[in-house]
């Protein structure tokens, strides 16, 4: 049988402080999975593009997950797809779930731990966070980064003004009518937009900052300039996707540009940030074991819990 998870089924069982402690669980692996993941991209003759995230395996998962997305920027929702779950013994396949709603958690989420490790420590919970483009990523950004730790007033833009003012209320925040306004408050500055020229620059920032880039997905998206990723400490998720179609790819550079991966800080190959004087920067790609991550514990409550619907696809 067949577990269906829709997305208020996927809302009921997941939960942010288990979920950021799988994907923390997931980056501090050994560095080689046991199947090489692979992000499959291509346009479409519509205002849109298809991708395909293939395997989602991780040691010890006796399943793996392949992702289909439909990225529609002028639809509301943007991003519609599915996510199969799969067993890794006989292939039987053991759930369909809203992709959207998996991909927004594990995004956010992942962007949440590495911003927590990257930016600079706050003992006193002061730190002005700044989000740069209010939709569902940056709300679990939010969302997680204020398990870990506290910050103290929150400013956001969005081009769709409405959207900011309401991001704002819900978060105790406010609304800034400029990225550039947004970088000039923040100590902490979260991106996730669907832009394909830089939002901010070197000259925008100054030493100390963090910025979190998530826009820069897919080739021709860019949230942050050239000069501000080399001036920065810069790590990503994984330097051959960041350099073939994620933030390195958008401003012309090499894999080589990036100081570290996530998981190399968290088990302790690399320092990350050098001191409190430095930039730094997380640019991630997306990897397809996050979504595995996430899904196998969805999958595994809603079983416990009996939540969502089965079906038999081949009867």
């Amino acid at each position: 049988m067949t577990r269906i998870l829709t997305r208020s089924d996927l809302q009921t069982v997941l939960d942010p402080a288990s979920a950021m402690a799988a994907l923390r669980e997931g980056f501090r692996g050994d560095g080689r999975p046991p199947v090489a993941g692979q992000r499959v991209r291509t346009d479409l003759p519509f205002p849109g593009t298809a991708t395909a995230l293939i395997p989602g395996v991780l040691p010890g998962v006796d399943a793996y997950t392949v992702k289909v997305n439909a990225k529609f920027p002028g639809a509301r929702p943007a991003l519609r797809g599915v996510i199969c779950l799969h067993s890794g013994r006989d292939g039987e396949l053991l759930a369909l779930m809203d992709s959207a709603t998996v991909t927004a958690w594990r995004t956010g989420l992942a962007a949440a731990l590495g911003t927590h490790v990257l930016a600079a420590p706050d003992p006193a919970g002061a730190a002005v966070l700044g989000v740069i483009g209010a939709g569902a990523q940056a709300e679990l950004m939010v969302r997680g980064l204020r398990g870990v730790r506290e910050f103290g007033d929150l400013v956001v833009y969005d081009t769709d003004a409405g959207r900011a003012a309401g991001f704002g209320s819900r978060h105790g925040g406010r609304a800034l009518g400029s990225a550039a306004e947004v970088a000039a408050a923040a100590d902490t500055v979260l991106l996730a937009t669907w832009s394909r020229t830089p939002l901010l620059r070197l000259a925008d920032t100054r030493p100390g900052q963090h910025f979190t880039t998530l826009g820069a997905d897919e080739p021709g998206k860019q949230e942050l300039s050239a000069d501000l990723l080399e001036a920065a400490v810069l790590v990503v998720d994984d330097r051959e996707l960041a350099a073939a179609m994620g933030a390195l790819a958008a401003a012309g550079l090499p894999a080589t540009a990036a100081d570290a991966t996530l998981g190399e800080i968290l088990r302790g190959a690399h320092p990350g940030r050098p001191a409190d004087a430095a930039r730094t920067v997380y640019a991630p790609v997306g990897l397809p074991w996050q979504d595995l991550a996430l899904a196998w514990a969805a999958y595994r409550r809603a079983e416990r819990l009996g939540v969502g619907t089965t079906t038999d696809l081949l009867a």
